[in-house]
């Protein structure tokens, strides 16, 4: 259990995507567990999610999951998967958390050309900025109800302090995540729609076991004040307290890092 009440999110529908494992699949067992509809987007396949996601989910938290698949990273990526969502929502939207995102690989500046620079912007920034374009009306419906909407973004503290050697183009691409989410939050205000992230540190997850070496991880692990890496289970509290109304009703434009004191600004 996460610790919120059981009840936070009853009646209300979420949108998670990168849900498949990791993050997401905290983020979106975490609203499961706390009474939401989740629509979850669980990757190109539904792999990840039945071995990550749905074990241990009682029956009436999987009555409430909608799973839907779709490739983000290919042009139009966001727009199919948009339209997918619209297809089974049944109402307004009250939550969407963009989690969906990834480096794609270690690209040292010297070798970046037009292919790298293209299926890192179309993954992290082109699809992400495409969905919410789309689901923007039924955002803007949810924000008629009592306590409005709410968009979630994932960030990264790579956007901050710039990453390591081969993340350039990664580390930019969240740092436009972390702009575009404040630009959001200050023209979506009067339609009561908030819009906040969560910037992760270094988070034990598939994405550093693919990209960072058992050493790199250990000597980053013994540099954090808190002496741990991070968890999914770490940062989903995050996301459910800016989703949540009751919560966080005052704060949008906001980018919460949740690193184990590894950034402090």
């Amino acid at each position: 259990m996460n610790g919120f009440d059981p009840a936070l999110f009853s009646g209300k529908t979420v949108v998670v995507t990168g849900a498949g494992r990791g993050i997401g699949a905290a983020v979106a067992r975490g609203f499961l567990e706390t009474g939401a509809s989740v629509i979850a987007h669980a990757g190109r396949s539904l792999d990840h999610a039945e071995a990550d996601l749905l074990p241990g989910l009682s029956d009436d938290q999987k009555s409430r999951l909608t799973l839907l698949t779709a490739d983000l990273s290919v042009r139009g990526g966001g727009e199919t998967l948009a339209g997918d969502i619209l297809g089974v929502l049944d109402g307004p939207l009250d939550v969407l958390v963009n989690n969906a995102g990834t480096m794609v690989g270690r690209i040292p500046a010297a070798e970046v050309d037009d292919e790298a620079f293209d299926a890192i912007v179309d993954l992290n920034v082109r699809s992400v900025v495409a969905l919410t374009t789309v689901l923007l009306p039924a955002l803007k419906d949810g924000g008629k109800a009592e306590g409005g909407s709410a968009i979630v973004n994932t960030s990264s503290i790579s956007a901050i302090v710039g990453g390591s050697p081969g993340s350039s183009l990664y580390s930019s691409s969240k740092a436009f995540v972390s702009t575009w989410t404040r630009a959001l939050a200050r023209e979506l205000a009067p339609d009561h729609v908030r819009v906040n992230a969560v910037s992760p540190g270094t988070i034990m997850t598939d994405f550093h076991r693919r990209y960072s070496s058992e050493e790199k991880l250990q000597a980053t692990a013994a540099s954090i004040p808190m002496k741990r890496l991070g968890t999914a289970e770490d940062c989903a509290p995050a996301y459910l307290f800016l989703s949540s109304a009751r919560l966080s009703g005052y704060l949008t434009g906001q980018v919460i890092e949740v690193n184990g004191g590894q950034f402090m600004g």
